[in-house]
């Protein structure tokens, strides 16, 4: 965190990102719902466009007070599926490991938005982590391990360095994946001894890099992203579909050839998920599924990410784009989830 970081509607204000009148109202959702943006963002954001795809995904708004009726406070199921504070063990070969609980932004969309922030789970503890890695080392079935949060890359390369090598030294993780926003909101982070901090010796590490626009892709973005990649790390990409910010096809386009111009492979465009106040970003999935066919017809088949729903009640991940859902005469979708079983979704 810097001076020039905003984490308050005051602040916001100052900035000209919001106006008195609407800071107002906004106190209320700022109470609930963490708030920061750093100066890489708050430099892209045109103050002058009212639908500036960037302010959008991280300036709060009144629309979060609305709660509807389908939404719910941890909407894939984590807690469901945690054995030990810090571990979601939803699928067989793969665990989450929350490794911290803040982030450097806080999206607007977030689905773990009541869990992250200062006023959230906290930041596990010593001794809460050690349980978190002797679960892994407990359970031979583990290939993969998953650092979230919050947001991993907010760690120093120090303590980042303790949770790789204690990674290491656990035979049967064979793979590192890292989910982070720094490399764009904060692309000073990356530094070389960060990079060399995620190296985990023996095992192959790849780091997801969230981003939802085009214009997030900034030179400096870049710069960080091949600091990563030369240092041995694999890229891949998620990004979440999101109404006003990139629902048309040349906002997809734009964002995916920039990824792989970039090094980094699309991997998951996924569909918001039920997160409270979240509800004015939601396209049909409908929508969804004809901006996929209009990217297929667009772009090169290096540039295609799988378009992906988040089931509720902790369910897991099914791709939307391959015949896996329909619509039955109550309204809702009938989903097949990754065990063949049919699910409901409003």
């Amino acid at each position: 965190m810097t001076d020039r970081d905003i984490r308050s509607v005051d602040a916001l204000v100052k900035s000209g990102l919001t106006s008195k009148a609407s800071g107002d109202v906004l106190g209320t959702v700022a109470a609930r719902y963490a708030v920061a943006i750093t100066p890489a963002m708050i430099e892209l954001i045109d103050k002058s466009a009212p639908d500036d795809p960037i302010a959008a995904q991280f300036v709060p708004t009144a629309a979060e007070l609305l709660t509807t009726p389908d939404e719910l406070a941890d909407p894939i199921g984590d807690e469901a599926h945690s054995p030990v504070k810090c571990i979601v063990h939803r699928y067989p070969d793969r665990v989450l490991l929350k490794a911290v609980g803040v982030c450097p932004v806080y999206c607007r969309f977030c689905f773990r938005r009541e869990m992250v922030g200062p006023d959230g789970d906290g930041n596990p503890t010593a001794d809460e982590l050690e349980s978190a890695l002797a679960y892994i080392a407990s359970h031979d079935e583990i290939w993969e391990v998953i650092l979230t949060g919050g947001d991993p890359l907010v760690l120093s390369p120090r303590r980042m360095r303790q949770i790789t090598h204690a990674l290491a030294a656990i035979p049967h993780v064979k793979i590192l994946r890292i989910h982070s926003r720094v490399p764009v909101v904060s692309p000073e982070k990356v530094t070389d001894e960060l990079a060399d901090a995620l190296n985990a010796s023996g095992k192959t590490v790849y780091l997801a890099l969230h981003a939802n626009h085009a214009r997030e892709m900034t030179e400096q973005a870049r710069a960080a992203c091949a600091r990563l990649i030369d240092a041995g790390i694999v890229m891949v990409s998620q990004s979440v579909l999101l109404k006003g910010i990139n629902d048309n096809v040349e906002a997809l386009a734009s964002l995916m050839r920039a990824f792989v111009e970039t090094r980094v492979k699309p991997y998951y465009l996924h569909h918001p998920d039920l997160a409270p106040g979240t509800s004015h970003f939601r396209l049909t999935i409908a929508e969804g599924q004809a901006l996929m066919r209009a990217l297929r017809a667009r772009v090169s088949g290096l540039c295609l990410p799988a378009y992906i729903l988040d089931l509720p009640g902790g369910y897991g991940k099914v791709a939307i784009g391959e015949g896996n859902l329909s619509a039955t005469e109550s309204s809702n979708y009938s989903v097949i989830d990754r065990e063949g079983r049919t699910r409901s979704y409003p």
